[in-house]
């Protein structure tokens, strides 16, 4: 992960957000779950700064997409009571998988927060195309 790709994946999810008419907050973490990138388009939720980056970090520490998390997190499920330990379990945090050798990783994760959880999944998309098409 460098910052010209993160800033690059920070203006997809922006643009794709101005096309669903949302005002959102994205993040760009690396491997680590460290932030490399955020933006914040002017109107968006004062939770923004701090949903982001947590859905862009639970989404590498968890390698799997936040919109996988809260049939997993609720009464009875696999990972009961992960909410709330810093961790955002709900939609809109992408790992972004990278690989060599045959073996695949998690190499950063993306994190958008400020629509509907259907705005930020679809957000968070439009930025892992320009991971995957990097």
């Amino acid at each position: 992960m460098n910052l010209e790709l993160a800033l690059r994946m920070t203006e997809a999810a922006m643009k794709q957000a101005f096309r669903e008419g949302a005002a959102i907050s994205v993040a760009v973490v690396d491997e680590g779950g460290n932030l490399v990138s955020f933006q914040r388009m002017e109107g968006a939720e004062v939770s923004g700064p701090t949903l982001a980056p947590g859905k862009a970090y639970t989404s590498v520490a968890l390698r799997r997409p936040t919109s996988e998390l809260p049939a997993l997190t609720g009464p009875g499920g696999e990972l009961a009571g992960l909410a709330g330990s810093g961790f955002v379990c709900f939609g809109g945090g992408i790992p972004l998988w990278s690989g060599y050798g045959g073996a695949a990783y998690v190499a950063g994760g993306i994190g958008v927060s400020g629509g509907t959880v259907t705005q930020d999944v679809a957000c968070a998309e439009a930025a892992a195309s320009v991971w995957a098409s990097r």
